[in-house]
Parts: C-alpha cells; structure tokens; sequence
C-alpha cells in the first residue's frame, strides 16, 4: 500500500510532476504495475492513461515510480500495435 496523502503545507514533499506524455508505472496495485503517460494533475492526484489509448486513472503520486526501460519498451510497442490496429491515432 502507499503512503497517505499529506495535507498542503505538512512538511512532507510532493514528488515533483513529470512532463507531460512522460511514462510512469503505477505501482498501487499489488498484483501488477501499470504504465502510463503522465497526462496532468487533478487535486491530489496524477492522472495516467494508457500508452495504447484508453481512459485516463488516478494515482497517488507516492504510488508511482519513474518507468524502467523495459517498461517504456513495452508501453511504446502496445501503442504501436494499436496504431497499426487502427484503434490510436
């Protein structure tokens, strides 16, 4: 489980935001982690969506993580395969 949300002005940093389209893995789950390109912030939240197209998730910015190489490898190969599918722009 990730840490809990501090309340502004706690003393405990937020992790700074990455640039938009940046890849991030969710780690909040406990069976998987998810990757996606960072979209914005919502609150006290990041949103996410998929690489491959798809709707947009909240995570806890505690609850992420710079993606791997591999996982970057994988994210843009997904968004290929759908390209090639036709169901991404």
């Amino acid at each position: 489980m990730c840490a809990k949300v501090e309340p502004a002005g706690s003393g405990t940093p937020q992790p700074q935001p990455p640039a938009p389209g940046a890849l991030v893995a969710d780690v909040s789950r406990q069976d998987r982690v998810r990757v996606g390109e960072f979209r914005g912030v919502a609150g006290p939240y990041w949103m996410l969506r998929p690489a491959k197209g798809g709707a947009e998730w909240e995570v806890l910015p505690e609850c992420t993580r710079a993606a791997t190489p591999a996982e970057r490898l994988g994210a843009r190969t997904a968004r290929e395969n759908a390209r090639s599918r036709g169901e991404v722009a």
